[in-house]
Order: structure tokens, then sequence, then C-alpha cells
């Protein structure tokens, strides 16, 4: 169930989880049984997603960028090339 945030006036914000179905707009505030209207929030990511690990990788390499030591290896030039046999792809323009 997504957790959504809830702000009271007297405490703060409270975290509280619900089927997307089911939110509600108020709760009452579990310290001093005030009204909290629900607040609008980013997502969070829970878990080891790859949306995570791609945001997490960026925000480190803003402060630490990696460092190349070494040129990668050449990649051969003997490598053939693929050639497609459809007789729809002898019309299309030539790579030159």
């Amino acid at each position: 169930m997504p957790l959504y945030e809830f702000r009271c006036a007297q405490c703060g914000p409270v975290e509280r989880s619900f089927p997307m179905s089911d939110v509600p707009e108020h709760i009452t505030c579990p310290r001093c049984d005030a009204a909290s209207p629900r607040r609008i929030t980013g997502a969070v990511l829970h878990g080891s997603s790859p949306a995570k690990r791609l945001i997490e990788s960026t925000e480190r390499s803003a402060h630490e960028p990696e460092v190349v030591s070494s040129l990668p290896p050449a990649r051969s030039a003997a490598s053939p090339r693929k050639v497609s046999r459809n007789p729809l792809h002898q019309k299309l323009p030539r790579p030159e």
C-alpha cells in the first residue's frame, strides 16, 4: 500500500498507509485529534528498483565523478557486417 503524508497544524507531519482507492482527504492527528489534511509529496522509491539505482548513481556522479584510468579495448576491424537478405532492404540507400 502507498504511504501518504498528512500535516497537522500543531504536531507536524503524519504518515499513514492506505489503499489508493480509499485514501481520505483528512485524518485525525493521533496526538492531538485535530484534522490533518493530506499533502501532495514526491514519490518515494522503496527497495532496489532500477529507477532508484539510476537516481542514486546520478546523485553520486554529481559529487564523485568516475575517473577513467585507461582507454577501452579497441574493437576488432575484422568484424563482419550483418547482411539482410530481405528484398525490400535492397531498395534502401546504402551507407557510404
